[in-house]
Order: structure tokens, then sequence, then C-alpha cells
């Protein structure tokens, strides 16, 4: 590998640490707000946007096993947030419904999440969001391209 090329990986592997190291509240077993991870509220969310999800559509979301994904799911039906009922198109196949808890933990959780989104905004200039917004796109984008190509990340 040239010189050039190593330190242009350096620079975008030290961005990555820094992403990643950022990013762990994301990521953590532990409650963000309303006793929900950020996960589960990952999966309230798209329950609560499509009014109903199944299992299959969620795994698709995630992008994770259907084993994590009913580990994930399991906590929000135990706590009354998420209703499981079998699908009217297939009787082997699950559907995912909000109940009146989950709409209004849902609420609590975004306005929770609002002050530190609105935190994040703060500190990019006004003028630079929309740039940066899209090339943070275009670079979540290329992620993905690459990690479902790479030996080493799957």
């Amino acid at each position: 590998m040239s010189t050039k090329i190593d330190k242009r990986c350096r620079g975008l592997f030290d961005i990555l640490m820094t992403l990643a190291r950022e990013i762990r509240c994301c990521s953590r077993d532990e409650a963000i707000c309303g006793n929900v991870t950020f996960q589960q509220f990952i999966i309230l969310d798209a329950v609560v946007n499509k009014g109903e999800l199944s299992f299959a559509d969620l795994h698709k979301i995630l992008s994770v096993e259907k084993s994590t994904t009913t580990r994930l799911v399991n906590p929000l039906i135990k706590k009354g947030l998420l209703k499981r009922d079998r699908a009217t198109h297939d009787s082997r196949a699950a559907m995912l419904s909000v109940t009146v808890e989950g709409m209004e933990t849902h609420r609590k959780v975004w306005e929770c999440l609002g002050g530190f989104l609105d935190g994040i905004m703060q500190n990019i200039p006004a003028g630079r969001r929309e740039e940066i917004f899209g090339a943070v796109k275009v670079f979540t984008a290329a992620m993905q391209k690459a990690a479902a190509s790479c030996r080493c990340c799957g």
C-alpha cells in the first residue's frame, strides 16, 4: 500500500473510531428515556410510523438476525408497549402494533431525544446543516456498500 493511500485510510479509520465512540449511546443495552433502549425505540418508532409492522419488515429495518429481533421486541411486549398478533394473510407470521401505553412512551422518548438532537444541530453551523447532513448520508451509503462486499466485516 502506498504512503498516500495509507494516510488516507488512517484518516478515515480515525473518523470511524470517533464516530463509533460518540454513538455508543445508540448501541448500549441501557434505557435512554422512557425505560427503553435506543434499539427498542427504533422498533417502537417503526411500528408507530407504519401502524402495524411484520417481523419480516422489522428484520429489514434493523438488519439483524431474526433471533436478535425477537430479543429486542420481547421486552417491549412485556412492558405493554407493543402487541404481537397473528397476521391475517398468514397464520405463521406475526404482526406488531403499538398500544396506548406504547404511544405515550413514544411521545415521551421523542421529547427526551429532541433535546439531544437539538444539541447536535446547534453545534453544526446553520448555513452548513443541509450540506453536512447530505454528506453524512452519502458516507453511510458508502459504508453500507463497502460492508456488503467486505469479507472482513461479515
